[in-house]
């Protein structure tokens, strides 16, 4: 027998799979499993979206998709505890459909493979309410978590309402409204009462759970110890912030429709995802026990109550330690495939505009500006056209321009930034952007620069498109006479603001070096 078949359950770490690695919460509950002791493997589509995550080097990556019993069922070998933290939702009219299936093949290949537990992370659902008449997403979320039980393998489904933490589509939504409006035309729905619960007590609870007795089969709520309605939530938050007092003022027009694109019209949450948020507000959602405390006890000061998680979240915005943010997901329907770099590529009509110049700043003082650009820093050129692109982005259903950025100076591989994903980054010489807006196509953004001797540096731009159809051919040649204001001015203004810095950091690397100090 091996030590993974001897061993005691108590005096041992679990081999657990963990799939939306890549999501918000995923992505933060792997480094808790790794601190607890636990092995992990991480179920991704593109596993490289994780090379750059801090934990990268001690977790097996391996690629698959839910979808696929195959993939999902080689990602099982050797696992005791499958964390299943993914959903179609947002995919089309059919998600509810490839939630079941995908929950399904999971379950299947979990029993097959001799997993012994699976957690799971839904949605609080109203108590006294019918399924028929839960928003499409909360009835997937109900009807995922009983295909699972129903599998065969002990299942754990955690049932949660709003989330809150930094980064989280809750929270954001929560916080962009409070600051963005002291005054505030809302639905009715801001007087429905929530039980909102601290994302550290969500993970806390999830790494409890892969210890769990061989015999609980079953949903748990969990929640914070504070009910509050959303106004109620918007004006603690305005208070913790220390902004003005906000004048909330409800009215009963606002259908969960509409209410999705007034808060995608305010927030930088995109439509698409803010309607089930706003739909799971219609209901009261409240826990109606606390029974996983009697397996994952409460330590001293947890739970977290409201007060104590928004501070705690605007500490994280404040310090720049977001780790992980509701658009860390890929977008449902966004291109994946990579770009061509052959360079005798057939698959195709490829466009490309290419800019080039000299900088008389260093390689380092370049790339800082590089891989600064968008977020607060902007795009360096036109800045109305990128507002407007972005509005028309909006419009059509996509993410529009106001993501902005995960961390203000600091790029990983799979961030979004605005209305692009970081696609490859080389530290000190690439950064290549994949649009995730809505195009009749697949664009690239890359920015690279290299040393040229003398203290200056040279910087290349190339934004490459691959139109789909006429009405891809027809979009290129339609913007192509602004590209010279637009990605001219780009460049041009990346490389200005190179130059403006070198000075500055060409000095403090004097001054370091006088002091005896590496710079």
């Amino acid at each position: 027998m091996n030590d993974r078949e001897t061993a005691p359950e108590e005096h041992r770490g679990r081999a657990c799979l963990v799939t939306g690695a890549t999501g918000y919460i995923g992505g933060r509950l792997v480094p808790e499993l790794l601190a607890a002791g636990h092995t992990v493997r991480c179920l991704a589509r593109s596993p490289d979206r994780l090379r750059d995550h801090p934990w990268a080097g001690d977790v097996e990556a391996v690629r698959g998709d839910v979808t696929d019993a195959a993939s999902v069922g080689s990602a099982m070998h050797g696992i005791d505890v499958a964390y299943y933290l993914v959903h179609a939702l947002g995919t089309g009219k059919g998600f509810e459909e490839t939630d079941r299936r995908a929950a399904r093949i999971f379950g299947e290949q979990a029993r097959a493979a001799g997993v012994r537990r699976i957690v799971y992370l839904g949605g609080l659902t109203p108590s006294g309410v019918p399924e028929d008449e839960l928003s499409p997403h909360l009835r997937s979320r109900a009807e995922v978590g009983r295909v699972l039980m129903d599998s065969g393998v002990p299942t754990a489904v955690l049932r949660a309402a709003v989330i809150i933490g930094s980064g989280s589509a809750s929270f954001e939504m929560l916080r962009y409204l409070t600051e963005r409006l002291p005054v505030m035309v809302t639905p009715s729905w801001v007087h429905t009462r929530t039980q909102p619960i601290a994302v550290r007590d969500v993970l806390r609870i999830l790494v409890g759970c892969a210890g769990l007795p061989t015999d609980v089969n079953r949903t748990f709520d969990i929640g914070g110890p504070e009910v509050l309605t959303y106004r109620e939530m918007m004006r603690r938050y305005a208070l913790i912030a220390e902004l003005p007092r906000r004048l909330i003022l409800p009215v009963p027009v606002l259908t969960p429709r509409l209410s999705s694109h007034w808060v995608g019209l305010v927030t930088p949450v995109p439509s698409k995802i803010a309607r089930p948020l706003t739909e799971s507000l219609r209901n009261e959602v409240v826990c109606r026990e606390h029974d996983i405390t009697r397996y994952v006890p409460d330590p001293p000061g947890h739970p977290f109550g409201f007060d104590t998680a928004v501070s705690l979240a605007l500490q994280r915005i404040r310090e720049a330690q977001v780790t992980t943010r509701w658009s860390s997901a890929s977008v449902p329907g966004a291109p994946s495939d990579p770009l061509p770099t052959d360079p005798d590529w057939a698959g195709g009509s490829l466009y490309s505009d290419c800019r080039e110049l000299d900088v008389d700043a260093p390689c380092d003082a370049l790339w800082r500006v590089i891989e600064g650009v968008g977020g607060v820093h902007g795009w360096y050129s036109f800045p109305l056209a990128w507002v407007i692109r972005g509005w028309l982005d909006r419009l059509v259903g996509g993410v529009g321009l106001r993501r902005g950025r995960r961390d203000a100076s600091r790029l990983r591989v799979g961030d979004s930034l605005d209305f692009w994903r970081v696609e490859e980054i080389e530290p000190g010489r690439l950064l290549r952007l994949r649009a995730e807006m809505r195009l009749p196509g697949l664009a690239w953004l890359e920015m690279s620069c290299r040393a040229t001797g003398d203290g200056r540096s040279h910087y290349r731009q190339r934004a490459v498109f691959h139109p789909h159809g006429l009405l891809g051919h027809a979009y290129w040649w339609g913007v192509s006479p602004f590209h010279a204001v637009v990605f001219g001015g780009m460049a041009r203004n990346i490389a200005r603001a190179a130059a403006d810095t070198a000075p500055t950091d060409q000095s403090e690397q004097s001054e370091q070096s006088d002091k005896g100090v590496a710079p």
